[in-house]
């Protein structure tokens, strides 16, 4: 057969040993059963055994190892899968010596109706070796210092690479021991090591440490060491080998990853702007620097600003206002600090401005010279304490957040000697800026806070007074017990006849937003109640308002829709002539009433629906109220709990009402307490009233013929009356001219029966009813139009007047002041 086809060049053949020639492989045929079935020369010539002395015999005889059936069944197993195998093998030569094999079996095949496998061999490759010269040379200039210790822990051999790291000549090295050469490294720590090493054989890779070293006194250096036993031919170990790498870089960026983690879990933990910024301090003392400042302008503390300057605004001043927010250092009492925590302060390093805060780039001063010119001028001041702690480095970090302007950082070194360098600049900027997004979220807080309960203690009354009608006390607790606000709110609304209107409230949620909410539905109700409404009429007025209110914001869009998202209201009036107290509540609980004997209960008035579902009525209950009853109005705060529900709340409520001989002030107190020992997720509040009652010493009323002629007796009756009470002449004249008025307009163009009736309250109230439904215009009393005729001199004299309608008809009225 031609060996090469004509167009083709013929290979060289590979000697001997190449790595690619399998000429020289030793093959062979194994049975299914591990029968020899063929048996090739160069099997021969590896194995030293002839084909006669093997075919037909078992192959396990040729293996230097113990058979292993598992691993055969699993070789056999993935040659009949169609993958062969391949791997290293341990065979006895017929002289008796060992050879260690490179094995390939092939896939199965059938011969003589017998499953067999083709096996080729080659012996492994001898080791590579190397000559003296080039051990000599790759120990020599290897970037990784290396050395030898004795038993001793003593040097007898090192590289040209650990004598540059450390600084100290070969010469010196030899014969001692580490600690004697190197006192600022772990030396402790790294002969325990070896010697851990020599006692137990076993090596000690990767051991990083930090410190410092003759050939850089000046900077703390990382290192990464592994230890290794030297072993003589008798297994016995003679010596350590370490090997160190300067791994400097790798330490500090992981160290900078780690100060940058640990910053986002230390730093902004509170929403206090102060506090956040002494955090950042506490933080970088000593991790970083030795003593470290936090100045913020003036409108950041005090919430009144952004803190920032405007392009439109004009240039920014020199030496802006700023106030020492922070201050840290590894001396106790920080006596570097020229200015105090909470004092003013304006300094910016020379020579920069205000363009340093602007800018936002950091500045960094590696050495510190406190007899430069511009220093020493500028701040002798601050030259002294320099000089008086060798603060010889320092880095100026302006604090920024979201284009806003907040202050400026100052780290500075003393007892550390290591300068600052550009990558300390990164990590400062890094905790400035963390830190600089916490104290914004603060002061943005801080303002949303402050407007939040400025805009409730503005809403909710500052001072409540049922007149004589009611005695009167109440308490109210944010869900947020540092002063947060919400939606929760009450009222006491004097009306006319000496009658007073009560009425509690919660909108859902909490902050500026609640409070929003609550002033404009506290507003709505005051402007309702002096429409004279009865209870339920005024709920739907509130429940028409909510609804328009919500369909204007939904106008709005979506970010304006996040004032009334649901609110509940109960709505009472007490009048102490009859102790009847009318009521109506829209998805509120229902007030508690306390009998002057101790025993509560819960009035059963209809729930409706809560404000802003609209569609569905408001009914009101009236119920009688004995003389010094307690009745109590309240939010769902008081009676929820996680440990009870709703009515064990209610039933808790009663009980802590019940307690006699206190106080109103110091029960409605000590009840909040005892429902509410502890902050819990919803607001309180709590309205309690005691009532009072009219006596008929203070009412005086007749009725008055639909006769003009009557208008001189009634008068005349009334007159007397306040004679009798008292009051004076003056009270007496403005209450004939009101009376004669108000009679003569009823007499003119009211429905019989007419009634005329005298309050003595506060003050002095004149009141005429009768049996229609329709009252004068109320535009204004200086209208002259028909049916408000008599009016105007009516609301000359009178300090209010107005009308409201009853279940008989309707009723005129006007107060006057009395001495």
């Amino acid at each position: 057969m031609e060996s090469v086809r004509e167009g083709f060049a013929a290979g060289t053949p590979g000697g001997p040993g190449d790595l690619f020639d399998a000429s020289t492989d030793a093959a062979a045929v194994i049975s299914e059963h591990g029968v020899v079935v063929g048996w090739t020369r160069s099997a021969e010539t590896l194995l030293g055994h002839a084909a006669a002395d093997v075919v037909g015999a078992s192959a396990a005889r040729l293996l230097a190892v113990p058979e292993d059936p598992a691993r055969l069944a699993g070789v056999v197993a993935r040659c009949r899968a169609g993958n062969g195998w391949s791997g290293q093998v341990a065979v006895r030569h017929r002289d008796g010596h060992r050879l260690d094999l490179q094995l390939r079996v092939s896939a199965p095949f059938r011969m003589s109706g017998t499953e067999c496998f083709l096996l080729s061999a080659r012996e492994q490759w001898r080791p590579w070796t190397m000559g003296q010269s080039v051990l000599d040379g790759f120990l020599t200039r290897s970037p990784v210092g290396m050395a030898v210790m004795d038993t001793e822990l003593r040097y007898i051999w090192l590289n040209d690479t650990l004598e540059r790291f450390g600084g100290v000549p070969r010469d010196q090295r030899l014969g001692k021991r580490l600690s004697e050469l190197l006192p600022g490294l772990q030396t402790e720590a790294l002969e325990g090591l070896m010697r851990k090493v020599l006692a137990t054989g076993l090596p000690v890779t990767d051991y990083e440490y930090v410190g410092w070293s003759w050939a850089d006194p000046h900077r703390q250096h990382a290192y990464a060491t592994s230890f290794f036993p030297l072993v003589d031919v008798a297994d016995a170990v003679t010596g350590v080998c370490y090997m160190v790498q300067d791994v400097t870089e790798r330490w500090n960026a992981r160290q900078l990853l780690t100060m940058v983690n640990e910053a986002g879990t230390s730093i902004g933990r509170t929403l206090d702007v102060m506090r956040t910024a002494q955090e950042l301090a506490d933080f970088a003392v000593p991790r970083f620097a030795d003593f470290v400042i936090v100045d913020l302008l003036e409108p950041v503390l005090s919430t009144e600003g952004h803190g920032a300057w405007l392009s439109d605004a004009g240039p920014a001043p020199a030496r802006p206002a700023m106030r020492r927010a922070a201050l840290r250092s590894v001396r106790d009492g920080t006596p570097e600090a020229v200015v105090q925590v909470g004092d003013p302060v304006d300094f910016l390093p020379p020579t920069h401005d205000a363009r340093l805060l602007i800018d936002g780039e950091p500045l960094l001063i590696p050495v510190l010279d406190p007899d430069d010119a511009l220093w020493a001028a500028r701040e002798p001041l601050r030259v002294a304490r320099i000089r008086e702690f060798g603060l010889h480095s320092l880095i100026f970090v302006p604090m920024r957040a979201r284009n806003t302007v907040l202050g400026l950082a100052t780290f500075a070194r003393s007892r550390n000697p290591s300068s600052f360098g550009t990558d300390d600049v990164l990590l400062a900027r890094e905790l400035v800026a963390r830190a600089a997004v916490c104290v914004d979220n603060a002061r943005r807080y801080t303002r949303e806070h402050t407007a939040a309960v400025t805009l409730q203690r503005s809403l909710l009354p500052p001072v409540l007074t049922g007149g004589t009608a009611l005695e009167v006390s109440s308490s109210y607790r944010p869900a947020d017990p540092s002063g947060g606000v919400g939606g929760d709110w009450f009222d006491v609304i004097p009306l006319s006849g000496a009658r007073v209107a009560l009425v509690v409230g919660d909108v859902v949620g909490r902050g500026i937003t609640a409070a929003a909410g609550m002033g404009r539905l506290r507003t709505a109700v005051q402007t309702l109640a002096a429409m004279e409404m009865p209870p339920d009429e005024l709920l739907a007025h509130l429940d028409d308002l909510v609804l328009r209110l919500s369909d204007e914001e939904a106008a709005a869009g979506t970010a304006a829709r996040s004032t009334f998202i649901g609110a509940t209201c109960l709505y009472a009036v007490y009048d102490p002539v009859t102790r009847r107290c009318a009521m109506a509540r829209a998805g509120h609980p229902p007030p508690v009433v306390v009998s002057p004997r101790g025993r509560p209960s819960f009035p059963a008035i209809p729930a409706g629906p809560p404000l802003g579902l609209g569609g569905m009525a408001f009914e009101a209950t009236e119920i009688e109220l004995a003389e010094n009853s307690l009745f109590g109005l309240y939010t769902n705060g008081l009676i929820q709990g996680l440990d009870h529900d709703v009515e064990q709340g209610m039933s808790r409520l009663a009980e802590a009402l019940t307690r006699t001989g206190q106080d109103l002030e110091e029960l409605c107190s000590s009840a909040v307490r005892t429902l509410v020992p502890v902050p819990q997720s919803d607001d309180i509040a709590l309205l309690l009233t005691r009532t009072r009652a009219l006596g008929a010493d203070r009412v005086a009323s007749w009725d008055v013929p639909p006769d003009p002629a009557a208008v001189g007796a009634v008068r005349a009756r009334a007159t007397r009356q306040v004679e009798d009470w008292g009051l004076g002449a003056e009270a007496a004249m403005t209450t004939e001219l009101i009376v004669s008025e108000l009679v003569t307009n009823a007499v003119r163009y009211g429905t019989p029966p007419l009634r005329l009736r005298l309050l003595r309250d506060a003050r002095l109230t004149c009141e005429v009813s009768d049996a229609s439904s329709t009252a004068p215009r109320l535009r204004h009393a200086r209208s002259m139009d028909e049916g408000g005729r008599g009016l105007f001199l009516v609301a000359q004299l009178a300090h209010r007047w107005g009308s409201r309608y009853t279940a008989e008809g309707k009723i005129i009225w006007a107060e006057q002041e009395i001495p």
